[in-house]
C-alpha cells in the first residue's frame, strides 16, 4: 500500500493530479528511468562515488570536453576548441561565448578555473583524478589560469600526455564546471557550497535538479535556456528500483521505459519481447581473480602462473558472464594504444597442477577466495572455486558486500579475491596501468589504495619505470610499441590481477525509444525522444 501511494504521489508531482497507473504508457514527453540509487549520497561532483551519480551530473553539468559515446573521442562541449603547447606542459581552451548556466550566469574561464580548484580544496572523493596527475591546491592559482572570459589554460605540473588529461576532464566529477556565483552564494562555514550542493545543482547542462529524494527517486527538469538544443524530454524521473524482477515487470507493462539495473535471467527472459530493446556497450574495467603477494603462496610467480591455468574462461564467458562482461586477459581495455589480442589461455588442469608442484605445492594447499555476495561474482567465484580444486588448491568463499570485500583488499588482509575494476574510464592505456600495475611504493603505511597494485601488495620498479616512460613518448608509434612492449613483460612477471572478462553495461529499454545511449559513464539524456 505504501508503494502505491508513493507511486501515485510521484505521478501527481510529475503529470498534474492524474496517477501514473492511469496511464497505459509513460507521458510522451517524461523519461522514466529505473535504477540503483544506493550509491548516491551526494550530488557535489567534487565528492561522488559511483557510475550511478556519474549518470546523472552528466545532465546537470557540463565539461569542457566530452567522450563520444560511438568512438569515446575528445569532442568539443564547453570549449569550442583547444590547443595543446608544443613542450606539452599546457592546454589553452576556447570557451563558448553563448554558454550560460541554468541561473543564467554566463559561463566563464574563471568558472572554470574556481571550479578545478574547488575539486583540490575539498580534497574529497574526486580529487584523486588530479592529485595522481600532480595538481596541487597550493599551486592552483598557477596551473588554472583563467586569461580573459573565453580563454582558460591548465598548466600541466610534470610530465603528462596532454591527451589523458583531456579525457580526465571529460568526465563528471573531476571535469563537472559549477556556477561559482550560486555556489558561493550558498556557502556555509566555508565549504564552497559543499552542503547546498549535496542536494542542489548550479551546472550548466541540458536539465537541472528540482527534486532527490534519496533512495526514492530524483526528478530532472528541461533546462529550456540551454545553450545547446534543448532536451526532447521536459522531465526525466530516476526511480530507485534495486529489485531487478520489479524493473522487468514494469517495464513489461510500460510504467517506465528504461531498466538499468536488471539481472541476467531478468533480461534474458525479455530477449524475445519485440517491444523491448536490450543494448549492451562496454563498459569499464574488468572482472578478475587477485592474489595477495602478501601470502607466500602467492609470492611464488609458479603459483600465479598456475592460477592462469585454472580459470575456465570459455566456460564463464558462456554461462556466467552474458550481459555483464566478454571474454578478456588483458590488463589494458579493448581498443586503446597498444592493447595487444589475448594472451589465449585455457583451462589446463595437468600444466597448473605441474606449476604447483614445481613451485613446491604438488598436492595444492588451502585458501580463502573473497567475493560480494550478488551476481555475477557468486556464480564466477563457485566456477573458480571448483576449477581451482581441481588441482588441489581448496578455496573456501567469503561472500560479503562491498565494503567487506574491497575493505579487506584495502587493509591488505585476503588470500584470493574475485573482483571488478582496473580503470577504463578513460580511454587510454595508463588509466588501467595506474590502477592495476603501478605502484609507487609498497609499504604498509603508504595507504596507496586507489592502487589496486598496492592493494595486492604488488610492485615492480622496471615495471613502474615503463609505465612512466610510456606516458611521455610523445611519438605516437615509440609510445604504442611500448604499451606493447609493457604488456609483454607484464606476462612474463605473472601479475597479481588475472582479468578474465572485460566489463560491459547492459540496459533494456521500451523500443520506441530513440537516442538513447547506454553506458552511464557517457550517457546524457538530451537527445532521448519517444517515437508514438
Amino acid at each position: 500500500m505504501r508503494h502505491f501511494l508513493a507511486t501515485a504521489a510521484l505521478g501527481a508531482l510529475l503529470i498534474g493530479a492524474v496517477p501514473l497507473s492511469v496511464f497505459a504508457e509513460t507521458p510522451k514527453d517524461q523519461l522514466i528511468v529505473a535504477t540503483t540509487m544506493s550509491n548516491i549520497l551526494t550530488l557535489d561532483p567534487a565528492a561522488i562515488t559511483g557510475r550511478e551519480t556519474v549518470q546523472v551530473l552528466n545532465n546537470i553539468y557540463d565539461t569542457l570536453v566530452v567522450l563520444s559515446p560511438e568512438d569515446r573521442s575528445v569532442q568539443p562541449r564547453l570549449a569550442e576548441r583547444w590547443e595543446i603547447a608544443e613542450d606539452r606542459k599546457s592546454i589553452r581552451f576556447h570557451l563558448r561565448a553563448d554558454a550560460k548556466f541554468a541561473s543564467g550566469n554566463a559561463v566563464t574561464a574563471k568558472d572554470v578555473a574556481w571550479s578545478l580548484k574547488r575539486l583540490l580544496a575539498r580534497n574529497l572523493a574526486q580529487s584523486s583524478f588530479l592529485k595522481t596527475r600532480g595538481f596541487k591546491l597550493e599551486e592552483a592559482d598557477k596551473l588554472f589560469v583563467a586569461e580573459n572570459d573565453q580563454t582558460f589554460v591548465l598548466n600541466i605540473p610534470k610530465p603528462d600526455d596532454p591527451n589523458l588529461l583531456l579525457m580526465i576532464l571529460a568526465q563528471n566529477g573531476p571535469g563537472s564546471i559549477i556556477d561559482s556565483q550560486t555556489a558561493l552564494a550558498n556557502e556555509k562555514d566555508g565549504d564552497l557550497g559543499g552542503a547546498w550542493l549535496t542536494l542542489n545543482s548550479a551546472g550548466s547542462g541540458p536539465f537541472k535538479l528540482t527534486q532527490w529524494k534519496s533512495n526514492e527517486y530524483i526528478i530532472l527538469t528541461r533546462n529550456d535556456d540551454y545553450w545547446g538544443e534543448k532536451a526532447k524530454m521536459k522531465r526525466v524521473l530516476m526511480r530507485h528500483l534495486p529489485e531487478s524482477q520489479s524493473q522487468r515487470l514494469m517495464l513489461e507493462k510500460g510504467d517506465i521505459d528504461v531498466a538499468y539495473s536488471l539481472q541476467a535471467p531478468d533480461l534474458k527472459s525479455l530477449e524475445a519481447d519485440k517491444t523491448i530493446a536490450i543494448e549492451s556497450t562496454p563498459g569499464s574495467g574488468f572482472y578478475y581473480l587477485s592474489v595477495s603477494m602478501k601470502d607466500e603462496k602467492f609470492a611464488n610467480k609458479k603459483v600465479r602462473e598456475a592460477l592462469r591455468y585454472l580459470i575456465d574462461y570459455d566456460g564463464l564467458d558462456k554461462a556466467v558472464m552474458p550481459y555483464y562482461g566478454k571474454l578478456h586477459q588483458r590488463s589494458l581495455s579493448t581498443g586503446v594504444m597498444g592493447a595487444l589480442p589475448d594472451q589465449g589461455y585455457k583451462l589446463d588442469v595437468e600444466k597448473a597442477k605441474a606449476l604447483l608442484a614445481e613451485a613446491g605445492y604438488p598436492n595444492g594447499f588451502k585458501t580463502t577466495l573473497r567475493v560480494l555476495s550478488e551476481d555475477p561474482f557468486m556464480k564466477a567465484a563457485t566456477a573458480i572455486q571448483n576449477t581451482l580444486a581441481q588441482a588441489g588448491i581448496q578455496a573456501e568463499l567469503i561472500s560479503g558486500s562491498g565494503d567487506q570485500i574491497y575493505g579487506a583488499m584495502r587493509e591488505r588482509n585476503f588470500e584470493l579475491l574475485l573482483g571488478r575494476g582496473g580503470g577504463g574510464q578513460q580511454p587510454h592505456p595508463d588509466n588501467n596501468l595506474r590502477s592495476i600495475a603501478y605502484n609507487p611504493n609498497n609499504a604498509d603505511d603508504a595507504k596507496l589504495t586507489n592502487y589496486q597494485s598496492w592493494r595486492t601488495s604488488f610492485f615492480d620498479e622496471k615495471l613502474n619505470k615503463m609505465i612512466e616512460e610510456a606516458l611521455v613518448e610523445r611519438d605516437v608509434a615509440k609510445q604504442t610499441k611500448l604499451y606493447e612492449d609493457l604488456q609483454a613483460y607484464m606476462d612474463e612477471i605473472v601479475m597479481s590481477i588475472q582479468p578474465f572478462s572485460e566489463v560491459i553495461d547492459t540496459a533494456a529499454f521500451r523500443s520506441d525509444i530513440k537516442g538513447m545511449i547506454v553506458s552511464p559513464w557517457l550517457s546524457r539524456f538530451e537527445e532521448v525522444s519517444k517515437e508514438r
